[in-house]
């Protein structure tokens, strides 16, 4: 039991060090994203912090598989490097007996994985994309920011307001530049006033930005036709909300619609259920592959090894792409578990045999 916790921290250990590492550099990619996407004004400041909780989970989902089969690599291979690996088969420690204490840490990651892929990553991503859905009701005068010249993606409109009062949501100094069409024909539009705010009639639900004591022009740059209009009042009418409706993409769709679904919901399922396999599968794989001699160095297999559960997931992601789009057999997504499964299974009992051979060639050579 001493020898099982010994070697479970030493691999949980490396396990949560490159699960941290390879989550901060996928997180910090996918924030500076949403940072310029919310520095383009599509969505507010405050929410990026959300996008990224919610989508935490599915990241995890794919990180700690590879964090476990690293840290297994790592840790195995340190201990081989040191002897200290060397030290615990003299007293007894075989294959076998080391397979199965692997497990423990690997049991434990793959339940982790499965709670992760069966319930947390469809409910971040259904959350996710309700709140994209909500944003996109939400015009630029909701998350206009004060100072700077702004101009949403999906428009083009530019709009500038030198200060705002999110309280109440009057403005100062706002300035408006579009595109429209005016008799037939493209005019630019230009709107500068002193004030401003919102209003949304209670009659009809209709939104409105009024603006107060400006002018608006109209024409657009070297033709004579240019107008100028000054008034007290003025109101844009802003774009209706559209109600939020229910989500049906199927990385959103919770585990329990997924049962009796179609061909493609059902490929999700599974590959739901594949990833804790695979977190089990790539434990095997690492034992053997761990193996180094110290004159190689510890790093001597990290790259074939990578190389081999790249393959791994990029066959089992492209067999699941294949039964989504073609609607191909359900069994080739497991299929896949069984040829790494087998390949595991060699390496180890090749292993096993070699180390026999090797003992009885020295008992013959002995006697």
């Amino acid at each position: 039991m001493i020898i099982f916790r010994y070697l479970a921290k030493e691999v949980l250990i490396s396990m949560a060090a490159v699960t941290l590492v390879l989550l901060l550099i996928i997180m910090s990619g996918r924030f500076i994203s949403y940072l310029t996407i919310a520095a383009a004004g599509e969505i507010p400041m405050e929410a990026v912090f959300y996008y990224l909780l919610f989508r935490l989970p599915g990241f995890l989902e794919l990180i700690l598989p590879l964090g476990l089969f690293l840290g297994i690599l790592l840790a195995y291979g340190r201990l081989y490097l040191e002897s200290e690996m060397v030290v615990l088969q003299a007293t007894g420690m075989s294959q076998r007996r080391l397979t199965m204490y692997t497990l423990g840490p690997g049991v434990v990651a793959a339940l982790l994985v499965g709670f992760m892929s069966l319930y947390l990553s469809p409910l971040g991503a259904n959350m996710t994309e309700v709140m994209l859905q909500e944003q996109r009701n939400v015009g630029e005068f909701d998350v206009i920011s004060e100072g700077r010249f702004q101009s949403m993606s999906r428009s083009n409109r530019v709009t500038y307001i030198e200060s705002l009062d999110r309280n109440s949501g009057s403005m100062a100094g706002v300035f408006i530049s579009e595109k429209v069409t005016l008799d037939d024909r493209e005019q630019a539009v230009m709107v500068v006033a002193e004030k401003g705010r919102s209003y949304t009639n209670p009659d009809t639900g209709i939104r409105y930005l009024v603006l107060d004591n400006g002018y608006r022009y109209e024409g657009n740059p070297g033709e004579a036709d240019y107008r100028q209009i000054a008034f007290e009042e003025y109101g844009i009418r802003l774009p209706d909300q559209q109600p939020i409706q229910q989500v049906n993409e199927l990385y959103s769709l919770p585990s329990s619609e997924l049962l009796n679904g179609t061909a493609a919901e059902q490929a999700q399922l599974h590959w739901r259920l594949s990833l804790p396999m695979l977190t089990l599968i790539v434990a095997l794989l690492a034992v053997p592959l761990s193996k180094t001699n110290p004159r190689q160095g510890r790093y001597a297999k990290l790259i074939p090894s990578i190389l081999l559960y790249m393959s791994y997931l990029l066959i089992l992601t492209n067999v699941r792409k294949y039964i989504e789009r073609d609607g191909g057999e359900i069994i080739l997504l497991w299929l896949v578990h069984v040829l790494y499964f087998g390949l595991a299974m060699v390496l180890l009992s090749v292993d096993g045999s070699w180390k026999k051979l090797f003992s009885r060639r020295g008992a013959n050579d002995a006697g």
